[in-house]
């Protein structure tokens, strides 16, 4: 097989740091690029969450008397009631004392009208009505039992109580939960808080219900980051007129951010960024050249959008960029000794010829020590992606990490003179997920948020 040339100095650029390339070799390297243009910035911040009741709906049904529980109308959490249906029936000698002392008052209530008043009162803090009384004292009829009705309409979330039971005033028969509306609360992790406010809208989907969208808002959010999963809660109130958002369901919620400080921003694709931890580069293609001729120029960048990244400085509109092989590339620039990710400033040494001896030897083990590597990681969602990527980036020796949400595959480049493959997969599990090679201790796992749980 004939050998194909990876560099082209006779036809290329005379910059010492432009790396060349012949058209074959840049076809093998699956090199593609892009012209940089000024976009609208929108950010696409994801959220995970569950439904729940809103706590405003809630009612708790009591009894205004003492007494023995005679009759239980709804005897099932889960049960629908409406606004004013019978609850239950409570017998009270509080209340046929209360009746009769009303009777008693009635037959002096001209000559001591304070004790009448005093008696009606009695009764109206029994939660018995002015009509009820009216006909107490018409009839001289004692009314034995006392209905509980309920003042809502919902689902019975909650029964303490049992026929027979005693309870005193004030007891809580039931709770009831208005589901009319409901709150969606989402966990958003920290560095996406500067996108989300409140009233802003929020498109979510349910397992139940697979490609149907809903939407609601953003009502609170919460001023407290959780100190162990580093998350905020988000409320989003959304409207259940048909009662399809059911409490305990998991959600998936998306808010698309108008990133209006960065208008008609340069923005390039999340592909086309070589990340070396504290710096962020990408590879230019050269005009004017007739073979490909490639530079590296290191870029500072903004937040990420729905197409990749804000880019502050180090790129002009119409500037063309690598946005696929730029790795390949990159590995080609580190063999030739030009500037790369690994070494911003390449070798000073204008040709590699005129080195001596241990000079190449030394170079040689430097760029020997960079490696990279690859390996599977559980996780579910973006904010495992960025639990994995720290963790990682906290070895120290460790390059570049990155971890796809899709393929659960991690790549990691690192100095191997200062760490390891082991090292970092330890590091990983640690932070809660497992990997070929380690488990995530129990302790630490549980306290992932619940849309980061990945065993079953």
């Amino acid at each position: 097989m004939d050998l194909i040339p990876l560099i082209q100095g006779s036809k290329g650029s005379d910059d010492p740091a432009a790396l060349h390339l012949t058209k074959e070799a840049a076809r093998l390297a699956s090199v593609m690029t892009s012209t940089v243009a000024r976009q609208k910035t929108v950010k696409e911040v994801l959220l995970y969450g569950k439904v729940m009741e809103d706590e405003r709906l809630n009612q708790s049904q009591v009894t205004h008397v003492s007494g023995r529980i005679e009759k239980l109308y709804v005897s099932f959490t889960g049960e629908p009631v409406k606004e004013g249906q019978l609850l239950a029936q409570i017998y009270s000698p509080e209340l046929i004392t209360a009746q009769q002392e009303l009777l008693e008052a009635a037959k002096i209530k001209v000559t001591q009208p304070e004790l009448y008043n005093a008696a009606r009162e009695k009764l109206r803090q029994l939660k018995l009505t002015d009509e009820q009384a009216e006909s107490i004292e018409r009839t001289g009829t004692v009314q034995t039992y006392i209905d509980i009705v309920s003042n809502t309409s919902g689902i019975v979330t909650s029964k303490p109580v049992n026929t027979g039971d005693y309870v005193t005033r004030g007891s809580v028969l039931f709770t009831v939960a208005g589901l009319s509306k409901v709150w969606i609360l989402f966990e958003a992790y920290e560095s996406d808080l500067p996108f989300i406010r409140e009233n802003q809208s929020v498109t979510f989907t349910l397992r139940a219900f697979p490609g149907k969208k809903f939407s609601g808002k953003v009502s609170f959010i919460d001023p407290v980051v959780n100190p162990v999963t580093r998350v905020t809660g988000i409320r989003v109130e959304a409207p259940n007129n048909k009662g399809e958002l059911k409490p305990g369901m998991f959600a998936s919620g998306i808010i698309f951010a108008d990133l209006s400080e960065y208008s008609n921003s340069i923005v390039i694709p999340e592909s086309a960024v070589l990340w070396t931890g504290s710096r962020s580069v990408v590879w230019l293609r050269l005009a004017g050249n007739d073979e490909p001729v490639f530079i590296m120029r290191q870029v500072t960048l903004g937040p990420s959008t729905d197409k990749g990244y804000v880019v502050l400085s180090g790129l002009s509109e119409g500037d063309e960029i690598v946005v696929n092989g730029a790795f390949s590339i990159d590995a080609a620039a580190q063999l030739e000794m030009k500037p790369s990710m690994m070494n911003a400033e390449g070798y000073k040494t204008a040709s590699p010829h005129n080195q001596s001896v241990e000079n190449m030897a030394m170079e040689e083990n430097k760029t020997q020590t960079s490696m990279h590597s690859s390996f599977h990681v559980s996780g579910n969602c973006e904010m495992c992606r960025d639990r994995i990527e720290n963790a990682a980036k906290s070895v120290r020796g460790v390059i570049t990490s990155r971890w796809s949400v899709e393929s659960k595959m991690f790549q990691v480049s690192f100095d191997a003179s200062l760490t390891n493959e082991t090292a970092i997969r330890k590091a990983i599990a640690a932070a809660g997920h497992d990997n070929e090679g380690f488990m995530a201790p129990d302790s630490v796992y549980e306290k992932l948020p619940a849309c980061c749980r990945y065993r079953n």
